[in-house]
């Protein structure tokens, strides 16, 4: 359908997009020693149809790890690593950012020679981290020390000079997922008492410290962040996330940045099935954040076009179907059936699962 609203082209600050079909950061565990190969290359270039894309989470320094076999950025072998990726996903007409990430308590004492990782608050992650080759409950963190704060700030802001060198389109500050920036913003966590904990306010200090430093890295039109505060992943809980969602967008509007992107909750009827209403928090960062909305949240072609359509978000971002479909644009177009996930080869192992998922026109070609 030419006249698909997911279709039309757009614009999020400097970052021209052709379709508003976003690929959502996806970590796979497929880069053992942090640097990105031929097979990331081979994986962006084939779902360059995107939008955009957004990159797996990318740790900013070696002490923001939490995950074996996750990619970096702050080193110049893993920036020309990147080049590769951005020139193949440019080669095709692609875009593609970054996602620059500190996973904070969700980590392992393994990736720090025995000490814990870092966080707001010394309070251990209801998570399973992949660490040491297997899977295992993460370290009880320590609370970084207030004088420790400006050298993560200064991580995210070489992270982003550095995806400028590796040519990315932009760069998403990760705020989101219950990782090290969520761990300040919710209230069940944060329980500091210095500048940075406290009042919603003061929860929000660091997170916009970060977004500041990487924008003024780079400029506002070409940084986004992402946000989830209220789903409480990975025990990153908070039952009134509005004030502080509030507090973040009241930092962030004068910076007009290039898009929020927001995880929602699906709402279920009692029958089980999935049901797409506003989210207010949603509502609210479209309505104060002075920034174009991205929503993510199990949306398929019906409901990413209803969002679009009635102006609640001007594009959608899409994760597993992302995965088993890199024509996900052309199957949209075409109102196509959708391959199946494996959800077996997500993390870990070589191309099954990764790079070997056919296209529409291929399945055709083999049939």
């Amino acid at each position: 359908m030419a006249d698909l609203h997911l279709l039309t082209p757009t614009e999020l600050g400097a970052i021209e997009l052709r379709n508003r079909v976003v690929m959502a950061p996806l970590t796979r565990n497929r880069t053992p020693d942090r640097v990105p190969t031929d097979l990331q290359v081979e994986y962006y270039r084939q779902r360059a149809g995107a939008g955009m894309i957004v990159t797996e989470a990318t740790v900013v320094s070696p002490d923001a790890v939490g995950y074996d076999a996750t990619p970096g950025i702050w080193s110049d072998e893993q920036v020309e690593a990147w080049k590769r990726v951005t020139d193949a996903v440019h080669e095709e007409g692609g875009k593609i950012v970054v996602q620059l990430w500190h996973t904070g308590r969700v980590s392992h004492e393994l990736f720090f020679d025995g000490q814990p990782p870092v966080s707001s608050s010394a309070k251990q992650a209801d998570a399973q981290v992949f660490a040491g080759g297997e899977m295992r409950e993460p370290s009880t963190p320590r609370a970084l020390a207030t004088d420790e704060l400006p050298g993560i700030v200064a991580d995210f802001a070489r992270a982003t000079r550095n995806a400028q060198r590796a040519g990315f389109d932009g760069v998403e500050v990760h705020a989101a997922n219950g990782y090290l920036l969520e761990q300040f913003l919710a209230a069940d966590v944060n329980d500091r008492d210095d500048e940075y904990g406290g009042s919603p306010t003061a929860r929000a200090k660091f997170p916009l410290e970060v977004i500041e430093a990487v924008v003024d890295a780079w400029d506002a039109e070409h940084v986004g962040v992402r946000l989830s505060l209220g789903n409480g992943t990975f025990g990153a809980t908070d039952d009134d996330p509005m004030p502080t969602l509030a507090a973040v967008a009241e930092g962030i509007a004068p910076l007009g940045l290039a898009y929020v992107h927001f995880i929602e909750e699906f709402v279920r009827d009692a029958d089980g099935i999935e049901q797409f209403e506003e989210d207010p928090r949603t509502t609210l960062l479209r309505e104060q954040a002075n920034a174009p909305v991205l929503v993510n949240g199990g949306y398929d072609r019906a409901t990413g076009e209803s969002a679009v359509e009635n102006d609640r978000a001007t594009a959608v971002v899409y994760g597993k179907p992302f995965i088993s479909n890199p024509d996900l644009v052309t199957r949209f177009e075409r109102d196509a059936d959708l391959t199946e996930w494996d959800a077996s080869t997500f993390y870990g192992g070589g191309a099954e699962g990764y790079t070997d998922y056919p296209t529409l026109d291929e399945q055709a070609d083999a049939a």
